[in-house]
């Protein structure tokens, strides 16, 4: 679950302690799970949890310093990801604005549904879809500018 803590908080000491807790979390509400799908899934939802509960704390999902350094950004029609092993590429995932790296993490790599996403944030549906353009187009921008390099 480590990896999933890191992919949310960006920061290894901080997500740590997210992993910390979320075991708690998991193993005080062991007694709830019914054995109704995979407990893996149950057990990410935990930890997916208590990193956005930690990322409100901190007020790290405000979206509107990110909505102005997004503007002006435009996305590339040709993927440039294949040049780029896994690990330069979570690198550059982890390196997103919080905002931008919890919308883009929950939709592209966990699964959840913009709506799903906006209950969970407290956001519209469409900033969510919003975040994930964004968040998309900064990635091809980075990914660009590596390639120039």
């Amino acid at each position: 679950m480590f990896p999933v803590c890191i992919r949310y908080i960006g920061d290894r000491v901080l997500a740590e302690d997210i992993l910390q807790d979320g075991f708690v979390t998991l193993f005080s509400k062991l007694k709830d799970y019914k054995g109704d799908g995979a407990f893996e899934g149950w057990a990410r939802r935990i930890f997916v949890t208590t990193a956005l509960m930690s990322l409100r704390k901190k007020d790290a999902l405000k979206m509107s310093e990110e909505l102005d350094m997004a503007r002006g950004m435009k996305a590339e029609t040709v993927s440039q990801t294949q040049n780029l092993g896994y690990k330069e590429l979570m690198e550059l995932v982890m390196s997103l604005p919080p905002g931008f790296r919890t919308v883009f993490n929950m939709y592209s790599i966990e699964g959840y549904s913009h709506k799903e996403i906006a209950e969970m944030l407290g956001i519209s549906e469409t900033t969510s879809r919003t975040q994930l353009s964004r968040a998309r187009t900064w990635l091809q921008n980075k990914i660009k500018e590596r390639e120039n390099v």
